[in-house]
């Protein structure tokens, strides 16, 4: 390779590597653009709707399915950045404010529920999911487990019991597909292997709702040693054929006040000196 070749900084990195300390490369924000949680709706549409409940937002990048703002919530620092449909741009995206000093992660969207008892409008707080998505695959061997933070997961139900939601805490199904990697159909009728017992299997299997990002975001924060969870709004009950797109902000007041919540969490973690936060430190008491 050329010196022409080569990108400004170290000689021994390909410009196929793109070195750019400044900002990322899809998501173009910088160190200065991002608080340390960050949630993670599909739809750029959305960015506005989970910001509308903030005291503030300023959108700081705007790139492709990429959208982010920052601003606070209750007074703590918030971000949100917009990861498009599926895992592989959802990776990219932990990657890149990983990279520039996020260290939370929430994903915020919305999921097919395989229990009855999870009605549309409901919220599904995960607390494990089954990795049947193959971006994961290419970080770590396929028995690793997807598992959220027990810390995101307290503050995510202390957020949902706060604000009056109907909610329910179990496993994830994560896919690569919305029609066959769900036991949907496919054009004009087409039927994956396995798909017309997909649901039933996952169901036997205590699986609580099916969406398409959490796993690997589980998945790459604990690779990291970061934090993630992940809450989603019921719009489809697989059980009862019900389909509605109701709810729709519950998920992101649900994820915004939890941001607030971790930071008291984390406060009083700090003032005790523990090792992590647990159900003997109040998150209502002051700091001593």
């Amino acid at each position: 390779m050329s010196g022409d070749d080569q990108r400004d900084g170290s000689a021994d990195t390909p410009a196929s590597e793109d070195p750019n300390e400044d900002e990322g490369y899809h998501l173009e924000v910088g160190p200065e653009d991002v608080a340390e949680t960050v949630l993670l709706p599909g739809n750029p549409e959305r960015v506005a709707k989970v910001t509308a409940t903030w005291d503030d937002a300023t959108v700081v990048g705007d790139h492709r399915e990429y959208r982010t703002a920052t601003g606070t919530y209750e007074g703590t620092p918030i971000s949100v950045t917009s990861t498009g449909i599926g895992s592989p741009s959802a990776a990219i995206a932990v990657e890149e404010l990983a990279r520039v000093g996020a260290d939370t992660f929430i994903r915020v969207g919305s999921c097919g529920a395989l229990r009855e008892a999870a009605s549309v409008g409901d919220l599904v707080i995960t607390r494990g999911a089954v990795r049947q998505e193959g971006t994961s695959d290419e970080y770590v061997r396929e028995d690793y487990p997807a598992v959220a933070d027990h810390a995101v997961v307290a503050a995510l139900v202390a957020a949902a019991e706060r604000l009056d939601y109907e909610y329910h805490v179990g496993l994830t199904c994560s896919t690569d597909s919305f029609y066959a990697g769900q036991g949907r159909p496919g054009f004009e009728g087409f039927e994956a292997a396995g798909a017309a017992d997909l649901v039933d299997r996952l169901r036997e299997a205590n699986v609580c709702n099916v969406e398409m990002e959490a796993s690997a975001i589980l998945t790459l924060a604990n690779l990291y040693g970061l934090r993630a969870g992940a809450v989603c709004t019921v719009y489809a009950n697989r059980e009862t054929g019900e389909f509605r797109t109701e709810g729709e902000r519950k998920a992101a007041k649900t994820a915004s006040l939890a941001t607030h919540l971790l930071a008291r969490m984390d406060d009083r973690v700090a003032a005790a000196d523990a090792d992590a936060w647990h159900a003997g430190l109040s998150i209502d008491d002051p700091v001593e």
